[in-house]
C-alpha cells in the first residue's frame, strides 16, 4: 500500500487481518489529509466527532497489530511491472517487489496564489488545520479560505478558541460544496461569519501574519482586515507525476480505474488480460487505486476507508487468477 491516509490505512488493516503480507509506505507521517482535520463529525460510529489525528493513529496501531509493516519517511518515485511482480522504487535507490499494489497517495493542498502568502506560510498562514494551532489562536480573528467540508470543520473547531472566525468563499454560497449538517452548525455559531464572493489578494506582516487584503469579487472593492491566522482549504491535487507512462490518468492527474478505462468496448492500451479491469483496478493489472487519488472518487474519509477495504477484496480476486 502506497500512502498512509484513510484509504491506505484501511487497505493495510484489511490486508493484514486477512493474512496478506502487507507493507504500508508513507512519504511523511501516517494520517494524510484526514489526519490534519481538527474534527470529523460524520464518520460512522463517532457521534460526538473525532479528530483526524486520533482516528488515523488508531488505524495505524490497528494495522500494526495485525502484522502490517509500516515504512514512513520513504519517498516512492516509480512503479514498474516486471512480469508478475509489481516493483515499487524508492528515492534512495532501494525497491520492493510485490504481487499487488494499492495506490492510496491521496492529494496535496493547492497553494493560495497571492502576494505575501508564500513568505508567511507557517507564520500565520497555514494549509489545513491542525488541532495544535488552536491554542495559539485564542482571542484572535481567524480567517478560513474555502467552502468545502474541510473548511467548515475547521471553522467550527476554531470558533471554540478564536474571538471570531470568518469563512472566505469565492462562490455565491456554501450549498454547492459543503454538507448541510455543517452549514447548519455554522449558522448556529455566533462568532462564525461567512463572506461569499470574496478572495484574499494579499497577506501582510513583518515576520508573522498581521492583516489580509480582501477583494469583493462583485464590486471589486479591496479592504484590509486584521488577521492573526489564516487557514487555506482551496482544493487539492494528486501528486501522480511519478506515474507518468505507467497508468492511465485523467487530465488533472487522477488515476482512472475499472469501467472508466473501457471506452467504446475497448480495454486500455497494453491491457494484457482477457477480462476487463476490476472496479478499482488501474490500467496495470494488479495495481489498484483507493481514496482521493482515484478519478471521480467521493472525497470523504468513510469512502476512502471503504475503497481501501474493497481494494483488498479485489487483490484476493486478482491473486486467485494468477
Amino acid at each position: 500500500m502506497i500512502g498512509g491516509g484513510p484509504a491506505g490505512l484501511g487497505s493495510a488493516v484489511y490486508g493484514a487481518s486477512e493474512g496478506l503480507r502487507t507493507v504500508l509506505v508513507e512519504r511523511q507521517a501516517t494520517g494524510g489529509q484526514a489526519g490534519q482535520s481538527s474534527r470529523i463529525e460524520n464518520y460512522l460510529g463517532f457521534p460526538d466527532g473525532v479528530s483526524g489525528a486520533q482516528l488515523t493513529d488508531r488505524a495505524r496501531r490497528q494495522a500494526a497489530k495485525f502484522g502490517a509493516e509500516v515504512l514512513t519517511a520513504r519517498d516512492v518515485v516509480a512503479l514498474e511491472a516486471r512480469g508478475s511482480a509489481r516493483v515499487v522504487k524508492f528515492g534512495d535507490g532501494t525497491e520492493i517487489a510485490a504481487h499487488s499494489v494499492v495506490l492510496a497517495t491521496g492529494v496535496s493542498y493547492r497553494s493560495l496564489d497571492a502576494p505575501g502568502i508564500a513568505d508567511l506560510t507557517g507564520r500565520g498562514v497555514f494549509y489545513g488545520s491542525a488541532a495544535t494551532e488552536a491554542p495559539a489562536c485564542r482571542g484572535e480573528d481567524v480567517y478560513i479560505v474555502g467552502g468545502a467540508n474541510s473548511a467548515g470543520q475547521a471553522a467550527v473547531f476554531f470558533a471554540k478558541h478564536a474571538a471570531t472566525v470568518t469563512l472566505l468563499v469565492r462562490g455565491p454560497d456554501l450549498e454547492a460544496s459543503m454538507s448541510s449538517y455543517l452549514i447548519k452548525q455554522i449558522d448556529a455559531i455566533d462568532n462564525i461569519s461567512v463572506r461569499t464572493r470574496c478572495e484574499v489578494v494579499e497577506a501582510h506582516g513583518d515576520g508573522h501574519l498581521q492583516s489580509l487584503s480582501l477583494c469583493d469579487r462583485e464590486s471589486g472593492n479591496v479592504e484590509s482586515v486584521k488577521a492573526g491566522s489564516v487557514f487555506v482549504f482551496i482544493g487539492a491535487a494528486p501528486r501522480t507525476e511519478w506515474l507518468d507512462g505507467v497508468v492511465v490518468r485523467d487530465e488533472r492527474g487522477f488515476v482512472r480505474t475499472g469501467p472508466d478505462l473501457v471506452v467504446d468496448g475497448q480495454r486500455p492500451p497494453g491491457w494484457p488480460l482477457d477480462r476487463d479491469p476490476y472496479h478499482l483496478e488501474s490500467s496495470v493489472p494488479g495495481v489498484f487505486v483507493a481514496g482521493d487519488v482515484r478519478a471521480d472518487s467521493v472525497k470523504r474519509v468513510a469512502s476512502a476507508v471503504g475503497e481501501g477495504a474493497m481494494a483488498v477484496t479485489l487483490v484476493h480476486r486478482y491473486l486467485a487468477d494468477q
